[in-house]
């Protein structure tokens, strides 16, 4: 005789662990840090510009910051297009003549976030990097705002 109740505790109890095993592999990070192709990610997800001012792309491994500098960035407007993958988020901070001038930030799911920056006298210009959430992969662009 076949016994509907442990049947249906079965059918339950299958569904139950496809749920669980299909939500645990949705966590997954969509880039794996350690065998990312930089380049080609940056190539890829950067909009193409004929004038960068001061760039940069990498892997955070860890908390530390890296910082990128440019020794005479002129005074005026820019565009700061960022981006980042792997999870979490990243962090931007613009300095002009050792003066912090903007902080930006990007989440760290493929998709590109943009921030005006105004550089207001000509001078070395310094961008750090950062993130709390490493491992992760990040670049950015900063060129002249179009008028």
């Amino acid at each position: 005789m076949l016994n509907l109740s442990s049947t249906r505790r079965r059918a339950g109890l299958v569904v139950i662990a496809a749920g669980t095993l299909l939500a645990a592999s949705a966590c997954q990070g969509p880039v794996s840090v350690e065998h990312a192709d930089v380049p080609a990610w940056k190539d890829k997800i950067l909009p193409s510009a004929n004038t960068v001012t001061l760039e940069d792309s990498g892997k955070i491994l860890n908390r530390d910051p890296l910082v990128k500098e440019s020794p005479s960035v002129p005074a005026g407007n820019y565009t700061l297009t960022m981006a980042c993958d792997g999870g979490g988020k990243v962090f931007f901070a613009v300095s002009s003549g050792g003066k912090q001038i903007a902080d930006a930030g990007a989440a760290c799911n493929g998709s590109l976030e943009v921030a005006k920056i105004k550089v207001p006298a000509t001078a070395a210009l310094t961008i750090s990097t950062s993130s709390v959430d490493a491992p992760l992969i990040f670049a950015y662009q900063l060129v002249p705002a179009a008028n």
